[in-house]
């Protein structure tokens, strides 16, 4: 069954309140362009999109709790650019790798020898641009694990996006989720807060998003998106749960949107996983829609220069 508006009654402060309290446009031909994509799908969808100077929305299980995977990076990275205006840490501060750190894997940094050195600006680029898992669980922890995290999210309105992994009191969550929890709703806002330079301040909100336009994970979403458009975002992904934020710089406008599913029957990882699927065509139709003047789509041949 699709929802195409939130069910539950906002909390006060709660991002979900501070957008009840302005009037809301649903865009109901691009929902119904979208609801059947989300019928056909095997397993659970949520969907939630907004252009950003029109307001127009689509709402499809918005505000229900999905696993992030390594979505979760993107609150991580929000917080250790918080740490660095407080004076805590340094954009430029040497830290020095050692294997007690590698998290099992294909990371470009756990293949750094033991006692390298490297700046903790490419250890934060290499948690967003390739989704290094060993930098992630690094910047968690520097940043005040996450515990940290989920102060910086709970008191800027952010009520059901958490850090699970490695988080006391979070063990319960972590089973069910996995690393981190969110809903696709506030994953875009989080995006929006950066874009707008709210997260934290204008220049380390522009800084991160440099970061988040460098990514080097760009077969799904992305695929659909003209590449001389600048796009911000963050990807997603374990057995049964696939999942992209993305905000467009598009001509006609920006437009941020998420994508997650949970409980996919389709665990494969090849192209066409059914989540990998989804992500495509729902970034497809979203880029059609705001973007009708501008013809475009991947040309033959595409998929053989993914990575």
């Amino acid at each position: 069954m699709v929802c195409l508006l939130a069910a539950s009654a906002p909390i006060a402060g709660s991002v979900a309140a501070q957008q009840a309290q302005a009037a809301v446009r649903i865009d109901s031909v691009l929902s119904a362009r979208l609801a059947p994509l989300v019928e056909s799908f095997h397993g659970r969808v949520g969907i939630y999109v907004r252009h950003l100077s029109s307001g127009r929305e689509v709402r499809i299980n918005a505000d229900e709790l999905f696993p992030t995977a390594s979505m979760i990076k993107l609150p991580i990275l929000i917080t250790a650019f918080d740490a660095m205006e407080r004076g805590e840490l340094a954009f430029d501060q040497k830290l020095v790798y050692t294997d007690s750190l590698l998290y099992e894997g294909e990371d470009i940094l756990g293949s750094f020898a033991d006692s390298a050195t490297i700046p903790f600006n490419q250890v934060l680029l290499l948690m967003i641009t390739t989704s290094d898992n060993t930098a992630a669980l690094w910047t968690q922890h520097l940043v005040g694990t996450g515990t940290r995290v989920n102060e910086w999210l709970s008191a800027h309105g952010f009520e059901h996006t958490r850090v699970n992994s490695r988080t006391p009191g979070r063990r319960d969550n972590q089973q069910q989720y996995g690393w981190g929890q969110t809903t696709p709703r506030e994953m875009a806002e989080l995006l929006v807060m950066i874009r707008e330079g709210r997260a934290v301040g204008r220049a380390a909100s522009e800084a991160m998003y440099r970061f988040l336009t460098r990514i080097y994970w760009n077969g799904e979403a992305l695929s659909q998106i003209p590449p001389w458009v600048q796009a911000a975002s963050k990807q997603g992904a374990v057995s049964r749960s696939r999942s992209e934020a993305v905000l467009v710089n598009a001509p006609s406008g920006d437009y941020v949107f998420c994508v997650i599913t949970k409980e996919q029957e389709d665990e494969s990882w090849e192209p066409d996983n059914e989540g990998f699927v989804l992500l495509r065509n729902v970034s497809a139709i979203l880029w059609q829609h705001f973007e009708p003047q501008e013809i475009w789509a991947p040309p033959d041949g595409a998929a053989r220069y993914v990575p």
